[in-house]
């Protein structure tokens, strides 16, 4: 089933692909014109139909990077008409993840988990296929299949868990049952009462959040928080975390928002020259660590399976110099 806006024809007309946007479904499109049909005669034979939307795409499509844009052989968003052909296009619908968070997969079902959404993190859905949603998400336009039992219509997040994790309880209580374990980066929508955040779903300790709009200070504290936390590939924070995530998930919280994959990071900010400073970014190839001064790095790697902070050398030694240094802290 497609969301919102689909293109419904295209021609071509002096080298040119020509695409009118309808919001109407195929069917609905098809019953219109058969009642047009049964009602030709009665018309003006000069009566012309209504102008809609159109968009043009001049010559190929532009090459893209499937991770941020989401495009298909079938479908893309609506934000790429102009710019790649697809036979149908869509209008985001937006969504936030549930308080238990979800996996991004690479495709339905089967698929490769890619990212994970953080309990309240927005995702946009450009279709919805039986079990699943395909769409991106909102802090990243990070491209992938989440469940469609993780997403729900709930309110714009007043506080984000700055934490190693949180506890959301029942009632306003630690003595009460856990509703949901909150990983560092969650968001969440409530209203403060006491020592406790109310939310719809349960009751969170004030004292493990913030306000959205307050960023932290210090990036590579957070990031020292989570020191021990299982290495996962495309995790986020739910069950492990990665390289990369690691990097996202912290400067995030100091309101440095940055890509989700360690190659897309690289282009972050400014070169960094000279003396490592705490909170620059070092890379390799396929990895990412952060310094946190005195010589020494804080990251996410399969090596030790976990998050570690360990010597700058000692990670030198292993991986070899660094191909790049970037700095995103002021």
């Amino acid at each position: 089933m497609r969301t919102a806006a689909t293109s419904s024809s295209r021609r071509r007309e002096k080298g040119r692909i020509s695409l009118n946007i309808s919001k109407r479904s195929s069917a609905a499109a098809a019953t219109a014109k058969a009642a047009r049909s049964a009602t030709t005669a009665a018309k003006p034979a000069n009566r012309c139909t209504p102008d809609r939307p159109t968009f043009a795409l001049t010559g190929p499509s532009r090459a893209l990077d499937y991770r941020q844009n989401a495009a298909r052989r079938d479908l893309a968003d609506i934000a790429l008409a102009g710019q790649w052909f697809a036979p149908h296009y869509a209008v985001p619908q937006e969504r936030r993840c549930r308080a238990g968070g979800a996996d991004m997969l690479s495709a339905d079902s089967k698929g490769t988990r890619i990212s994970q959404l953080l309990p309240g993190e927005g995702f946009a859905v450009l279709e919805w296929s039986g079990d699943w949603a395909w769409g991106y998400s909102a802090h990243d336009r990070y491209v992938g299949y989440v469940r469609a039992a993780a997403l729900a219509e709930t309110a714009e997040a007043t506080h984000i868990v700055e934490s190693r994790t949180a506890l959301m309880f029942a009632e306003p209580s630690s003595r009460s049952a856990v509703a949901a374990v909150l990983p560092m980066g969650s968001r969440l929508a409530g209203r403060v009462d006491g020592d406790f955040l109310e939310t719809g779903d349960g009751f969170v300790a004030v004292q493990q959040l913030r306000p959205v709009a307050e960023a932290i200070a210090d990036p590579v504290a957070a990031a020292e928080r989570l020191v021990d936390t299982p290495y996962l590939w495309g995790g986020r924070g739910i069950g492990g975390i990665d390289c990369s995530g690691l990097v996202q998930v912290v400067f995030g919280l100091a309101g440095i928002a940055l890509p989700r994959d360690s190659d897309q990071q690289r282009t972050a900010g400014r070169a960094a020259d000279g003396e490592i400073r705490r909170g620059d970014l070092l890379f390799w190839d396929d990895h990412v660590i952060i310094a946190s001064g005195g010589d020494r790095a804080v990251h996410a790697n399969g090596h030790w399976m976990r998050t570690i902070e360990e010597p700058l050398d000692v990670i030198i030694a292993r991986l070899g110099e660094p191909v790049a240094r970037r700095r995103v802290l002021p």
